[in-house]
């Protein structure tokens, strides 16, 4: 009994983490409190927290306790708008950085050609890398750019200043972008790169930045680490009792990107 409620334990404690139900510090209750709360004995709560440290969600500080692994950002966003992560990383007094670790030529997926406009199978630019906050991992992306558009594009664009700024400096700039959002757990290829075990949750967020004529110009995915990132959505002008006031506010689809 004592081996299945640690793991129920853990379960629950990670449900919070991810829902961001936890001090902004980031601190963790005390190992006495939570045995209290969740009425087990201490013995139960650390091997609950030990579990999850295994699976890379929390870190013990010495003579401080339990803490969310690497700290958390929380993203704003609201219609109108369109803002990448590391606005919400730097408003946190950190700064986001990103390593290039595949960039070349490879063969479009089909989930990915239908919204370049591709066939699947078509050659287009692959990039992936991974993006760290004070060494710590964020997020794994991969992102593709039809090959017409991609020709001048190199590694070091990738890097700095990214890809949908080096797309604008060449003339393709993002006029819009359509955002889908949906939760995940790490596969094995996310593994290593993201520095959890299989089956982390993750929040995944799917773009695609279109130009000003409306066509496709880039398609990214990023896997974030659930524990350490969450989308705020803010709504405006919606009218209770409208149409489809049944379902709430309207979702968040499409957003123009500032100029």
């Amino acid at each position: 009994m004592t081996g299945a409620r640690y793991r129920q334990v853990a379960d629950e404690l990670r449900d919070r983490i991810v829902r961001g139900d936890v001090d902004p510090s980031g601190q963790l209750a005390s190992e006495a409190r939570l045995g209290a709360e969740y009425a087990v004995s201490r013995v139960t709560v650390r091997k609950a927290l030990e579990l999850l440290r295994e699976r890379g969600l929390v870190e013990s500080r010495r003579g401080a306790g339990w803490f969310v692994a690497g700290g958390s950002f929380r993203q704003r966003l609201a219609l109108g708008s369109f803002r990448h992560a590391a606005s919400a990383v730097a408003e946190s007094g950190h700064h986001l950085h990103r390593q290039v670790v595949g960039f070349g030529w490879q063969p479009v997926p089909g989930y990915v050609a239908g919204p370049l406009g591709l066939a699947e199978g078509d050659e287009a630019l692959h990039c992936r890398s991974v993006r760290t906050v004070e060494g710590r991992p964020l997020d794994l992306v991969d992102e593709w750019v039809p090959g017409a558009l991609a020709g001048s594009l190199s590694r070091d664009d990738a890097t700095d200043p990214g890809l949908w700024s080096s797309l604008g400096r060449d003339g393709h700039p993002v006029a819009s972008v359509r955002q889908t959002i949906t939760a995940a757990v790490a596969a094995d290829d996310d593994t290593g790169p993201l520095g959890v075990v299989p089956g982390a949750p993750l929040l995944v967020v799917r773009r695609l930045a279109r130009g000003a004529d409306g066509g496709p110009v880039a398609w990214s995915e990023h896997r974030y680490l659930a524990h350490r990132f969450s989308l705020e959505v803010e709504f405006h002008e919606w009218t209770p009792g409208g149409p489809g006031a049944g379902d709430g506010p309207p979702g968040l689809l499409e957003t123009p990107v500032p100029h």
